[in-house]
């Protein structure tokens, strides 16, 4: 049986890699499993020093396996047909606690974010609103070893495709000069005050002060220039609200939902949204915004308490929050924050 340093050195001199589904059909240990990801990585020009820091002397752990298995979606429960009500989250998210503290962000750095709302077309309160969401204004940004965790998450298997090419990108952010031990987070990898990932931070991450670091655990300027420059790159359209509040008659005629919107990722989502029309259209159906909204504004219509409770009117900008996290209570939440924080 070939061992895992046999597997290296047919490595070394084919310059090739191991797919990822040998080693899930192998029964490799830990240890194995981080040499061939080790492999993979060298493949992709990642110096042996940054290897060597990232992925020596890492332990599985346990507990955040479990973390991901809890997570929703993990389970058969994910394919009930009925939805939990927004408000209670709402409630539960978007406190007057975090409104104050997002109200004084915004007071602390409105100058950097003004001009990071100039630069991008992303509102400040946008800006701020995520930064509040992801950890509460850099107050609670993880103590997992992020190493660690990737590397336990990818060996576990479920969900190899999207870690593994975690635990690659964290191994680059060494080489481009992050200190190992600033590499802490959540459970799941992400990081900082806006919580990137690593390929997201090698992507997208920006020096916003100047100073040669895209520093998006210290710095309020590059936190808030990346958060822009992530929206920007999702498609926000400068000019345009993220949605709005609208009333719905009694007696509308709900078959317009019949065609939901599709999309090509997270369906489950999309399907409660109402097919795209303008403004001016869903006035013709009765349906009354109740904030400013230019009517030839393209939206689509969300009920998130069913009938006879706020609706809103959403916006493409509604879609680019949604590609931060691809959930209709967390994108509203980020919307109706934003707006509190703004008032």
């Amino acid at each position: 049986m070939q061992t895992v340093k046999t597997i290296l050195a047919a490595l070394a001199a084919t310059a090739m890699t191991i797919p990822v589904a040998a080693c899930a059909q192998s029964s490799l240990s830990f240890d194995g499993y981080l040499e061939l990801v080790a492999a993979k990585a060298r493949g992709e020009g990642v110096s042996e020093g940054a290897i060597r820091q990232v992925i020596d002397g890492l332990t599985y752990n346990e507990r955040v396996v479990r973390f991901d298995q809890s997570q929703p979606g993990s389970t058969t429960s994910s394919n009930s047909s009925s939805f939990p009500a927004f408000q209670p989250y709402y409630r539960r998210t978007v406190t007057q606690d975090r409104i104050d503290g997002g109200r004084r962000t915004l007071a602390r750095y409105r100058s950097i974010a003004q001009q990071v709302e100039r630069e991008s077309g992303v509102p400040a309160e946008i800006l701020v609103a995520i930064w509040g969401k992801e950890s509460a204004y850099g107050a609670v940004k993880g103590d997992f070893d992020l190493a660690r965790s990737l590397a336990t998450l990818a060996y576990e298997g479920r969900r190899r495709e999207l870690f593994e090419p975690e635990l690659i990108a964290l191994m680059k952010m060494v080489d481009r000069g992050v200190p190992r031990s600033q590499l802490v987070g959540s459970w799941a990898g992400a990081f900082g005050n806006p919580q990137f990932l690593p390929t997201v931070y090698l992507r997208l991450a920006q020096d916003g002060d100047g100073n040669g670091v895209a520093d998006i655990w210290n710095s309020a300027h590059d936190t808030l220039a990346s958060i822009a420059r992530y929206f920007v790159d999702a498609g926000w359209e400068r000019g345009s609200p993220w949605g709005v509040p609208a009333t719905v008659p009694s007696g509308f005629d709900r078959s317009v939902f019949a065609n939901p919107m599709t999309a090509p990722y997270c369906p489950r989502v999309h399907e409660r949204h109402a097919p795209w029309r303008t403004v001016a259209e869903w006035r013709a159906l009765g349906i009354r915004p109740q904030q400013a909204i230019a009517d030839d504004t393209l939206v689509s219509l969300i009920e998130p308490d069913g009938p006879g409770n706020t609706a809103y009117l959403l916006t493409r900008n509604y879609h680019t929050i949604l590609e931060y996290n691809c959930s209709n209570y967390y994108a509203l939440g980020v919307g109706l924050l934003a707006n509190e924080i703004a008032r």
